[in-house]
């Protein structure tokens, strides 16, 4: 059980990455100058992708709980 938890700490880091990646396309977003519709736009897909994430993360921690319980 002990690979549960080295697994599940990889895929948490994957998710937290994904995480900063999401911050760093909407600052992006935020100072490109374009206009407030199309800027609304490149946002609503950096929230979907922030999701994408933050399930990744919940669910590498989620993999570590279990394989810390399993030992």
């Amino acid at each position: 059980m002990e690979m549960l938890v080295w697994i599940g700490a990889a895929v948490s880091l994957i998710g937290v990455a994904g995480l900063a990646w999401c911050v760093v396309l909407a600052m992006k977003a935020r100072n490109s100058g374009k206009p407030e519709a199309e800027m609304r736009a490149s946002l609503q897909k950096v929230v979907a992708l922030n999701m994408g994430a933050l399930g990744v993360s919940a669910l590498g921690l989620m993999l570590v709980v279990f394989g810390i319980l399993l030992k």
